[in-house]
């Protein structure tokens, strides 16, 4: 019998409401405890401590064990949001017997009672954190199964193209009708190439999860504080004629069309013997080159010095154009800004267009293994290698897609992932 859980699934602080969630085999025994007289589904009740001091009037819902989140008989509290009332019904359920939850000890059950798989708890997790609608939009599709329907279908054909070369070993003293390497080598090459695709976009996914970075560089003076004052709408850069005042990389987050992005404001490139000034000018170059996108803010549209490549996708402006002129940016007057800000944009809007559903580091680790599992066979299929390798390559594979969806070798990564979720999730 595991324990009966209980957490605030809302936040603390005044509220109108304030919902509390009990789970467990005994749920039901402690919401009567508190309510007396538990509804069959829902209904208003009075909540009583174990002295019947009355602590408030609240909406009950039930749940029965195996329609509930986490898959076990779950009650819910929807009560007035006063600390008061929450300290008291806290204090009233566990008296009654249930105890406080952990950090995602909710979701975990959900895991363990398989309502949700691993991939689907990741999303649920990015759901919560979601602060853009990109990130909103492939959060709610990884928990609501987008890679869970990918991984089985990927496992359905392996788990063919291993059913086959085994048979030739089961049947080897004995003639097979027909050659099964021509379906073994079609099944394996789709599963592959739909891999790559997951793979190519994982790394964008990553980027929507954790949020874009552009860059804004240039020599000192040219504009690149002003610049990230206008865009944040606040000072957060200090701004002066003297050459050389930003040192560190300034960082501010937006959101640019429900795209994370987070715009970075850096050193003055140039030669200088002032130690700590050359210091600011390295980490510059350094976050340039990581970034997504760079901004080069010019004195005449050369980036000759700078020491940054310039790529495709950059944009080269010259810095402090006052004037709407073509090719030029000013954060002072906004001039240019429309049309920076209308690239970056368009830029990563392009760039989320390609994502998949894998979104972490994990599932693209993952995939990368089954990948090249399914690479070997492949090669040992057309040297006419052993099947019993073949075989064994190709269960390889399937072993790395069930890592995706928590069915193996996962158990290591459950405290991590669980430690980010709140106490009444």
């Amino acid at each position: 019998m595991s324990d009966t859980i209980f957490a605030l699934a809302t936040a603390r602080g005044k509220a109108g409401v304030s919902v509390f969630r009990i789970s467990g085999d005994t749920a039901f025994d402690v919401a009567r405890i508190l309510c007396r007289d538990l509804p069959p589904s829902r209904g208003l009740r009075l909540l009583r401590n174990s002295e019947g001091v009355v602590l408030d009037q609240a909406f009950v819902v039930t749940f029965d064990h195996g329609a509930s989140f986490t898959g076990e008989s779950v009650v819910e509290f929807q009560c007035h949001g006063s600390p008061a009332v929450v300290e008291a019904v806290q204090e009233a359920l566990a008296d009654a017997g249930a105890r406080l939850a952990d950090p995602g000890e909710f979701t975990r059950r959900a895991l363990e009672n398989e309502c949700l798989d691993l991939s689907q708890v990741e999303g649920l997790s990015d759901l919560i954190e979601a602060e853009t609608e990109a990130q909103r939009r492939q959060a709610f599709a990884l928990m609501d199964g987008g890679l869970t329907q990918k991984v089985e279908g990927w496992r359905a054909d392996l788990i063919r193209a291993a059913a086959l070369v085994e048979a030739t070993i089961d049947f080897a003293d004995e003639d097979i009708p027909v050659d099964v390497t021509p379906e073994v080598s079609e099944l394996i090459a789709g599963v592959f190439a739909d891999l790559e695709k997951e793979i190519a976009g994982s790394f964008v996914a990553e980027r929507v999860r954790d949020g874009f970075e552009v860059a804004i560089v240039g020599p000192p003076n040219i504009g690149k504080s002003t610049l990230l004052n206008a865009l944040a709408g606040r000072q957060a850069a200090i701004t002066s004629e003297i050459a050389g005042t930003t040192r560190d990389v300034i960082e501010v987050r937006m959101n640019l069309d429900g795209i994370p992005v987070t715009i970075l404001d850096t050193a003055g490139l140039r030669e200088t013997s002032d130690t700590i000034e050359a210091m600011g000018v390295d980490l510059a170059r350094r976050r340039a080159d990581m970034a997504d996108i760079r901004i080069f803010l010019t004195e005449d549209g050369e980036t000759d010095g700078f020491g940054i490549d310039v790529k495709a996708e950059d944009l080269v402006l010259r810095g402090k154009s006052d004037t709407a002129q073509v090719g030029g940016v000013s954060g002072k007057t906004g001039a240019g800004m429309d049309m920076m800000i209308q690239h970056v944009t368009t830029v990563l809007d392009a760039r989320v267009a390609i994502t998949q559903s894998a979104v972490r580091q994990r599932h693209r680790i993952a995939m990368q293994a089954a990948t090249g599992y399914m690479d070997a066979a492949e090669q040992l299929i057309q040297i006419g290698g052993e099947s019993e390798l073949i075989a064994m390559e190709l269960h390889a594979a399937l072993h790395a897609m069930n890592s995706i969806i928590g069915r193996v070798g996962v158990e290591d990564l459950l405290d991590e992932i669980f430690a980010s979720f709140c106490l009444g999730k």
